[in-house]
């Protein structure tokens, strides 16, 4: 079952490379531009797994097929740069939903190994599943899904803790991989689909009615104004939606 752990790391390292290669694209970068993507995006999120885990050294420089495969990856995709262009838009987001299920299973699995506590494991698999995304969407200059109000980092969280409770239940270890894989890619491709997102908090500013005129009585100031009333108000996605579509 090591062997289906590792395969599967090296599986979300493509899928995420090949991610962060579409959105150099996309931002057209020259090819030093693209495998600087593909690599964080690709390990970027193992690695501060590790250096929080205490692992040294970590991953890839003990084993550096992971570094080959990003650069296989890129050089492939520059000979198909032509296909790769013209992929449609929905296939960015698809192809981050199937690094983010693999890599949530896999960093919860490393957590889990070393005897770290179930939580502590579940922020170790959404650490691995969103960092590496987060580094390529900044340098792309793009606002990191995860900050978004899709639902993202929830899929996430759900396939680790889902992950955590099947082992403490004692299952195999392929159920659990397949349970928290589909779990975490099936709420992340319900929600690009469907276009689900959290509710957003927003400071709102509440007007009053205005009061009644009244002549004061005599010697007595006049009434002051009523001001607006701020406080803290639930938006609904699809509020808070047409909101930034008549800001922008």
């Amino acid at each position: 079952m090591t062997g289906l752990v590792y395969w599967l790391d090296m599986a979300g390292v493509i899928v995420f490379a090949l991610s962060g290669v579409i959105l150099a694209c996309r931002s057209r970068m020259d090819p030093f531009g693209m495998l600087v993507l593909a690599a964080v995006t690709g390990i970027g999120g193992g690695t501060l797994r590790d250096l929080i885990l205490g692992v040294r050294p970590v991953f890839w420089v003990t084993d550096p097929a992971y570094l080959w495969v990003i650069l296989a990856t890129v050089v492939l995709s520059i000979l198909g740069f032509h296909y790769i262009h013209r992929l449609s838009r929905v296939f960015l987001p698809v192809a981050d939903a199937f690094g983010l299920a693999l890599f949530t299973v896999i960093g919860t699995h490393k957590a889990l190994t070393l005897e770290t506590p179930g939580v502590v494991a579940v922020l170790m698999g959404l650490l691995t599943g969103v960092a590496g995304g987060m580094v390529r969407d900044i340098l792309a200059r793009r606002v990191p899904m995860v900050l978004r109000q899709e639902v993202y980092a929830t899929a996430s969280i759900a396939g680790g803790v889902t992950f955590v409770t099947l082992e403490a239940l004692g299952s195999p270890l392929g159920v659990s991989i397949v349970t928290s894989l589909a779990i975490t890619l099936g709420l992340r491709l319900a929600a690009i689909h469907w276009r689900l997102a959290l509710p957003v908090f927003a400071w709102v500013v509440v007007s009053r009615p205005p009061a009644p005129e009244q002549a004061p009585a005599s010697g007595e100031p006049p009434p002051k104004p009523l001001r607006p009333k701020a406080r803290v108000k639930l938006i609904p996605p699809e509020r808070s939606r047409r909101r930034k579509g008549k800001s922008s």
